[in-house]
């Protein structure tokens, strides 16, 4: 099974989906994002990728095509798995 598709589904775990439920619906968004082949549960060029990067990475990569500019110029917090330029807020709540 694709790094990707490991990570995804425990997050949705953690979140209090049901195994199944949260295979499901993992499996749908990432065939919708291009990260899983149509109708398979393969990884495609791009999920391998993104597979293998850290969460930090993906969400430096993340916010650097949403806001501009490179992922280096990013800061990572892991408590709402986001990251913004300049600092970071430590009292940020972990989301659930």
């Amino acid at each position: 099974m694709p790094k990707i598709l490991v990570r995804l589904i425990s997050q949705l775990k953690a979140k209090g989906m049901s195994e199944a439920k949260a295979r499901a619906m993992a499996i749908s968004q990432l065939q919708k994002s291009g990260n899983l082949k149509k109708g398979s549960t393969e990884a495609t060029a791009k999920g391998i990728k993104r597979g293998n990067m850290t969460p930090a990475a993906r969400a430096k990569d993340r916010a650097a095509k949403a806001s501009g500019g490179k992922p280096s110029d990013y800061k990572y917090n892991a408590k709402n798995n986001k990251a913004v330029k300049g600092k970071i807020n430590k009292s940020v709540k972990r989301v659930k």
